[in-house]
């Protein structure tokens, strides 16, 4: 059992068991040979205590009592014989927890959770979204899911996240629970998309598993791309499809470009000789034939590639340079990606691995070639498929003319797994292209163009003044995921940290504060007027705090106006909820703008019984946020006692201020001074820890919450 849990939500004191027995835990809870390949049956009958229930992978099909030596009643649960699975889908949940049920085309799906939150309908949502992810899967798929039901478990913690257990998926609460007084739909989505990845596993995962953990991301990467098929099928109208990319694709490749990172696929014996199995679990591994032949059984990644191209073979519409294995072995079996770099004088493309231009040598001995499908535009207008196969490759049909108005897009809507860097020709075309009329690039393009041009500045492709060309278009920008991408790139971790301390930095700000105002205003007017009619806007649920706390600061003097408006409004009446929108934003520059008296509420507001977790570790952050010297030490004063606050509390207001232009010295010189104490709570290492951090962010700190 890993997961055993105390329960004091409620009054009396309950206990909770639940299992996770991935990669290799099952040989813990039983005998067994715990590998994903030795497939078995399993009979499963679990003693528990009469006023518990057990839950499994099947259906339970006997429920007696039985007294022991001691003459103690238990009741005994047996369930089904299960189908034939891996022993890391085993399962199983002992629980005092109340359900809701549907029934979905015979398979009985029901919601577990806290009595309390099924009575307040918490899990309804999950429960009306189950069955119709289940029903679009299975007509996607051609493929019934196989067993009579589905027990779906909130757990109110949980440090997996969710969990596919065949039968039995396990989630933290907040995966699964929407409380209905809640008009905004960013935690449906998060729910939509949770759910549908745990509901893709039943067939990739637990009817067809990988025939060891180093093809982990036929479970995983399969998943995780119909996970936005079956949120977007519920929640057509959130415009989910662009999520993906800022979500998944673009934070993938920041990862997957470091030297060190693995491939996909690799030998058994490299994995084993390098890595530990839970390393695998990590963002970068996340045919109708195929799932019908290896039901029950376990593929690797060549089985799937021979049932794809023998659709390939069937057709003649789509004609592929080499056979399927050998495009995908390009990018399953070696690790990092290409970026591409295109000479329109010329029409060459050529191809490398994206690497720090400082550390060029290849990590792996693999040729660095991949064979790379290229969509691509031309003025406007869509051009065939093309494909790049060798390390260099001239393609007549991509040089352009004279005219300042033939420009190319290559990777169109980001379909490829790849980066481009334009010759400095094709960048002046797109950014003026871009200032005349933004629409001419579809949005995800103008997102990728952005992520590429800043990622290659990094890496020492080009010049940051290239890369701020392509920015001198986004007073016209209107899309908050593509503006969430641009202040990912421009404050505060990147470009902010570097160049704080030269003269050009205020010049960045002011242009930065430029270009934001339309998009601000065009938010601020909702926020001010008819913050409701956001409430279907997933996008402003998302990225809005970002932009609006970014803008305060910035130093923008309405953000700063707004901020105090509806702090003082909260003050005057204490029941007064801020849009929860731009709530940090407004709590932290509430208390910035203030003095004392606004310190203090919020201080009083954090203690107050029924605030939220949330609510707390808003306000507990806001105060940090003072500007007075005297408030930020007292503040540091409260994280030592004992009384007011847990001990696990200091380290966090400790990060908290330092993070401060104020704050960072105090902090530093706070955690020297209180050096006896600190390492007497928390240990010597602990406490060196705290104070190298401290020492660090003391020098390099940077924050958008940083009034």
């Amino acid at each position: 059992v890993t997961c055993l849990q105390e329960m004091s939500l409620t009054n009396p004191l309950i206990m909770l068991i639940a299992s996770q027995l991935e990669p290799t835990y099952a040989r813990t809870v039983y005998p067994c040979f715990d590998e994903p390949a030795m497939k078995a049956t399993f009979n499963i009958r679990i003693v528990h205590d009469p006023s518990y229930v057990a839950l499994s992978n099947m259906p339970a099909i006997d429920v007696s009592e039985m007294k022991d030596e001691n003459g103690s009643l238990w009741t005994v649960t047996t369930f089904n014989t299960s189908l034939k699975m891996s022993t890391y889908l085993t399962a199983f949940v002992i629980c005092d927890f109340d359900y809701v049920t549907r029934t979905e085309r015979g398979n009985e799906i029901r919601i577990w959770a806290r009595k309390e939150a099924v009575k307040n309908g918490y899990v309804d949502y999950a429960l009306n979204i189950t069955g119709p992810i289940f029903s679009f899967l299975e007509d996607l798929l051609n493929v019934s899911y196989p067993l009579p039901k589905t027990d779906l478990v909130a757990l109110p913690d949980f440090g997996a996240g969710a969990m596919e257990n065949w039968g039995l998926m396990t989630f933290q609460e907040s995966s699964l629970m929407y409380q209905p007084s809640d008009k905004f739909t960013s935690r449906k989505a998060m729910i939509a998309i949770i759910v549908s990845h745990e509901l893709g596993h039943q067939w990739f995962g637990n009817l067809v598993t990988m025939n060891w953990w180093n093809d982990l991301w036929l479970n995983e990467g399969l998943a995780s791309y119909f996970e936005y098929l079956g949120a977007i099928f519920v929640e057509p109208k959130l415009s989910l499809d662009k999520i993906f990319y800022d979500h998944v694709v673009q934070p993938v490749l920041r990862e997957d470009n470091e030297r060190g990172v693995r491939s996909l696929s690799e030998t058994e014996e490299k994995i084993k000789g390098s890595f530990s199995l839970i390393s695998l679990f990590d963002s970068i591994t996340y045919s109708k034939s195929y799932l019908k032949e290896f039901s029950f059984s376990n593929a690797n990644q060549d089985d799937l590639w021979t049932h794809i191209q023998m659709v390939v073979d069937a057709q003649n519409e789509v004609q592929l340079p080499a056979s399927v294995k050998q495009i995908m072995d390009s990018w399953t079996c070696q690790n990092g990606f290409p970026v591409l770099t295109l000479n329109l004088t010329t029409g060459t493309i050529s191809q490398e691995q994206f690497l720090n231009k400082k550390n060029e040598n290849s990590p792996d001995s693999y040729n660095n070639t991949w064979i790379i499908p290229i969509s691509w535009m031309r003025s406007g207008s869509s051009q065939p498929l093309m494909w790049l196969d060798k390390s260099s490759k001239v393609f007549p049909e991509m040089q352009v003319s004279e005219s300042e108005y033939d420009w190319v897009l290559l990777n169109v809507n980001l379909n490829g797994y790849y980066r481009v860097n334009y010759d400095q020709l094709n960048l002046k075309r797109l950014a003026r292209l871009l200032e005349n009329d933004p629409k001419a690039i579809p949005a995800v393009s103008r997102f990728q163009l952005i992520d590429d041009v800043f990622a290659l500045t990094q890496f020492g492709y080009i010049q940051i003044e290239t890369a701020l060309e392509l920015t001198k278009y986004l007073a016209r920008e209107d899309e908050l995921f593509i503006w969430n991408m641009v202040l990912l790139n421009l404050v505060p971790e990147n470009l902010e940290s570097t160049l704080k301390n030269y003269e050009v930095y205020p010049l960045l700000k002011k242009y930065l504060l430029k270009r934001m105002l339309p998009i601000y205003h065009y938010y601020a007017g909702f926020i001010r007027q008819n913050v409701d009619a956001l409430e279907d806007d997933y996008f402003a649920q998302v990225y809005l705090e970002k932009l609006f706390a970014t803008a305060c600061w910035l130093g923008l003097q309405d953000c700063l106006n707004l901020s105090s408006e509806l702090y003082a409004k909260w003050m005057d009446n204490p029941e007064y909820k801020i849009p929860f929108l731009i709530r940090r934003t407004v709590c932290c520059y509430g208390v910035a703008m203030g003095s004392d008296k606004e310190w203090n509420f919020a201080w009083e507001m954090y203690n107050r019984t029924d605030s939220t977790k949330e609510d707390k570790d808003i306000l507990l952050s806001a105060m940090s946020c003072a500007k007075e010297s005297w408030l930020l030490y007292r503040y540091l004063q409260y994280g030592l006692s004992d009384t007011l606050f847990s001990s696990n509390y200091t380290s966090i207001i400790i990060l908290y201020a330092v993070t401060k232009d104020i704050g960072y010295r105090m902090a530093w010189e706070f955690v020297t001074e209180n050096w006896p104490l600190l390492s007497e709570r928390y240990g010597k290492q602990p406490a060196l820890d705290c104070l190298y951090f401290c020492g660090f962010l003391a020098y390099s700190s940077t924050s958008m919450f940083k009034p």
